[in-house]
């Protein structure tokens, strides 16, 4: 029986809690957690707490210049994502980051050359598919044809915000990017992954602040709609996710066939089925209910093949430019609404 080849890990930044899904499914996946560094004390207690089996190294250069590390993770503050994943590879290693990956055009050219360069991979971790037990299964069934040939993906990430436990970097559009950028880089790789689109343009895009004056830099609402070489998107994201509901959002994916659709309620059913992972086919043929929460998660084990053998099996790199390029330019060119556009 063959077994994975030895994989070990670091972390440098763990400013979002995504790290500790990060971590987790490398560890799923039989790599081994060697260290970490972060320069906020009161982050550090909880997550070594969280992983006593990784030291807390002095400094982020400890770890790029360990020879023995594969693999660096991120959930830096985003701004700082890009510069940090662009000196792991310039160090010979391979990066995963938490969404987004990058927060300016300027720094996905820097790293699309540094990859380019170097032969590294700068992986981002985008959890809504990858870590979703039913965008796992959404996937198989549209690879099987169930539903004939996808025409159009429909996005929705709504999310909870909470403000009172967001750090200060979260209101500064500098540091996170901008909502389309952040939350719907998502949106952007089912967007391509289901359409199998290796070519796409951003049709139209807008943002708004509705919501939140007293915040004049953070954008509570985005959307955008997308053209590819295999098919067609709509993406929708907001900070409105009402504290009435029993988690922090309803996202959803409807995924358009010429034969029939797919919906996927990720996290809730409304009124309905308790849990997440729940996947609608409906087909010629049928209307199927179906429960995802066994499914396998292959993207941590694909991960550590990529890393001995060079492949790309978790996830072509020209996927996770484009994704982040489309996310990126819908947030440049997005027309400003609501307080947004009082506020410059």
């Amino acid at each position: 029986m063959s077994t994975q080849p030895e994989t070990r890990f670091s972390v440098i930044g763990i400013n979002h809690n995504h790290i500790y899904g990060q971590v987790n499914l490398m560890l799923r996946a039989g790599a081994e957690f060697v260290s970490f560094y972060a320069p906020e004390p009161e982050l550090v207690e909880p997550f070594s707490a969280a992983f006593p089996q990784a030291r807390l190294a002095r400094s982020a250069d400890e770890i790029l210049e360990d020879p023995t590390i594969h693999l660096v993770l991120t959930a830096g503050i985003p701004a700082d994502r890009a510069p940090l994943g662009i000196s792991v590879m310039r160090h010979g290693k391979d990066f995963m980051s938490d969404k987004p990956g990058f927060t300016t055009l300027d720094q996905l050219a820097e790293a699309r050359r540094a990859q380019a360069e170097t032969g590294r991979i700068y992986s981002i971790c985008f959890s809504e598919r990858l870590e979703i037990p039913a965008a796992v299964k959404a996937g198989e069934l549209v690879k099987a044809g169930a539903i004939g040939k996808v025409v159009q993906t429909i996005g929705m990430g709504p999310h909870r915000i909470a403000p009172a436990t967001r750090p200060d970097w979260f209101f500064i559009k500098e540091r996170y990017g901008g909502i389309i950028t952040d939350i719907a880089s998502h949106q952007m790789d089912q967007f391509l992954f289901f359409t199998g689109s290796t070519q796409a343009e951003v049709v139209a895009s807008q943002v708004a602040n509705y919501k939140y004056p007293q915040y004049p830099e953070l954008e509570d609402f985005g959307d955008a709609l997308l053209s590819g070489n295999g098919g067609t998107g709509y993406v929708r994201v907001d900070w409105y996710t009402p504290d009435g509901l029993g988690i922090w959002g309803d996202g959803r994916l409807t995924i358009l066939g010429t034969e029939g659709y797919i919906e996927l309620r990720k996290y809730i059913d409304l009124a309905g089925r308790e849990g997440g992972n729940h996947l609608f086919l409906v087909n010629q043929t049928e209307t199927q209910y179906i429960d995802c929460s066994g499914m396998e998660l292959p993207y941590g084990r694909q991960l550590i093949a990529d890393i001995h053998h060079r492949t790309e099996t978790s996830m072509p790199q020209a996927h996770v430019f484009l994704a982040s390029e489309l996310a990126l330019k819908a947030e440049a060119q997005a027309r400003r609404l609501g307080y947004l556009s009082h506020a410059g």
